[in-house]
């Protein structure tokens, strides 16, 4: 016989069961022969039957989830408090404020900006010893100590009398990006249109349209028309090499560290994964929370899969190999290894301390890095035709509907450059730096912006004709710090640093 179609056989099974089923209930109605003699005989009292009561308990106990215990109570007590970090009046920085439009590469506009700067030492008489530090993605202005801010900086050890960047020869100058939330203009600001927040009305910006607004600080509130230097480490270094590009009259040498010269898809997968967590957080309403509770769950986790980046295996290996936090007790979903319990808390410590759409913004930034020309030259075009008159008809930065893959042979969609034809874009790119004095940090253990592509930005100078590039690479012997080198490696990122800032050219 053949095989019968699924809705056959489910019919079939169907009658199959209601005939048992009626079999059974007649079986139990109908009493044989000898029950009823014996019933006729003894003659018994039926009465209701009772429910049997339940006694035996489940096969185990209900697990206890105190990290979800954690994050709720959270959210219950924003109906009095914490208040995010980031949202409170910090102190220390100066602000400048700009009432000039600043044209963005994306066809964005801010009518007028703030940016949240402090500094450090003393500009000579001449105003040629500034150093412009860059900031990582997530990092404020205070860098380093002072009177108005005695707590530590980002970078503490690195500045200061006799240290790498010595504040008893240069004038130290460190800003909050566009896009940020420690005092720059950003999505937690005031519209100066309406008088709201923007959230994400903010538009897209770009490490460009950052330096840019950087060099509008220097010329109109400071006075420098040129840098001793441009420093900066991972996203700072990317700040540095575009400061250059964009202004190579203004710099006497740049320092990147930890950076690249484009961004490339492993760094960007990354990126796009932590976003994507922030996002589905329900509480982040698509950018409209400050009157309500924070996505700080998506903030955790965004800083966790960040964290992963920011380390190396083998130095975790080391540091906790595969060591519980508690062996005495039974393994738990929630954080149990000393690894899991390392990522938690840095998401905890730095859930509220951040902007989420600041978090959103800046990150994408990175994404959208890249110094090849074509590129530079699609973003002036793009500012060329924007004035301030098309502000309020400039799309907003969420699409209506998801992006989806297009083939190149749609007349609109320009045709992908080979390998070949990419880098030659990007040598184009970068001759701006053909005669400034480069230096380039990389770290082996890396894995967010891996050593081969400090190669790159060395290699594509080079190619440009720059013979004043310098290059340092930290093998694994040396830091397993990974891409947090550039934080935590005093001397041996410090040493080579100091030594070329002071170095006469």
């Amino acid at each position: 016989m053949g095989r019968l179609p699924i809705s056959a056989r489910a019919l079939r099974s169907a009658r199959v069961l209601r005939s048992v089923s009626s079999s059974a209930k007649v079986a139990h109605a109908a009493p044989t022969q000898h029950s009823v003699a014996r019933q006729a005989s003894n003659p018994v009292v039926h009465e209701a039957p009772t429910a049997i009561p339940r006694t035996r308990a489940p096969s185990n106990a209900q697990m206890s989830f105190p990290c979800l215990d954690i994050l709720e109570n959270r959210t219950r007590s924003f109906d009095s408090g914490p208040e995010p970090t980031y949202s409170r009046n910090l102190t220390g920085y100066e602000i400048y404020h700009s009432s000039q439009p600043l044209r963005l590469d994306n066809g964005g506009i801010l009518r007028e900006f703030d940016i949240a700067y402090e500094t450090w030492g003393n500009l000579n008489e001449d105003n040629t010893n500034a150093i412009l530090i860059h900031t990582g993605l997530s990092a404020s202005s205070h860098a380093h100590s002072h009177a108005k801010n005695p707590s530590p900086g980002w970078w503490e050890k690195f500045i200061g009398p006799g240290c790498a960047i010595d504040t008893d020869k240069f004038f130290v100058i460190c800003t909050n990006v566009i896009g940020g939330c420690y005092g720059s203009s950003g999505p937690s600001s005031i519209d100066p249109a309406d008088s709201e927040r923007y959230a994400t009305r903010f538009p897209i910006v770009t490490v460009d349209d950052m330096t840019r607004a950087q060099h509008r600080l220097l010329t109109e509130k400071l006075g420098i028309t040129k840098l001793h230097a441009s420093v900066g480490a991972s996203m700072g270094g990317m700040q540095s090499l575009s400061f250059g590009t964009q202004f190579p009259e203004a710099v006497d040498r740049i320092v990147s560290i930890s950076g690249c010269a484009r961004s490339h898809p492993y760094s960007i997968a990354m990126r796009h994964t932590q976003r994507q967590v922030l996002m589905a957080d329900p509480n982040w309403r698509r950018g409209f929370y400050y009157d309500s509770v924070p996505p700080h769950a998506g903030m955790k986790l965004a800083r966790e899969i960040a964290t992963i980046t920011y380390r190396s295996g083998p130095e975790w290996e080391q540091r906790f190999g595969r060591k519980r936090a508690d062996p005495r007790k039974q393994p738990a979903l929630c954080a149990d290894f000393l690894i899991e319990t390392y990522l938690d808390h840095q998401g905890e410590k730095f859930c509220l301390e951040y902007d989420a759409n600041s978090l959103l913004y800046v990150s994408k930034a990175m994404d959208l890095f890249d110094l090849s020309l074509s590129t530079r030259q699609k973003a002036i075009n793009t500012r060329a035709a924007l004035y301030v008159a098309d502000a309020d008809a400039v799309p907003c930065a969420l699409p209506r509907n998801p992006y989806t893959e297009q083939p190149e042979g749609v007349a609109d969609i320009p045709r992908q450059k080979n390998f070949d034809e990419a880098r030659d874009d990007l040598v184009a790119g970068m001759a701006p730096l053909r005669e400034i004095p480069v230096f380039v940090l990389g770290v082996e253990s890396d894995i967010l912006f891996p050593s081969w592509q400090q190669k790159e930005i060395v290699d594509v100078l080079r190619d440009g004709g720059n013979t004043k590039v310098e290059h340092v690479e930290l093998g694994s012997d040396v830091s397993l710090y990974g891409h947090d080198t550039f934080l935590l490696s005093v001397n041996d990122v410090g040493a080579p640093l100091k030594k070329f800032l002071e170095k006469d050219f």
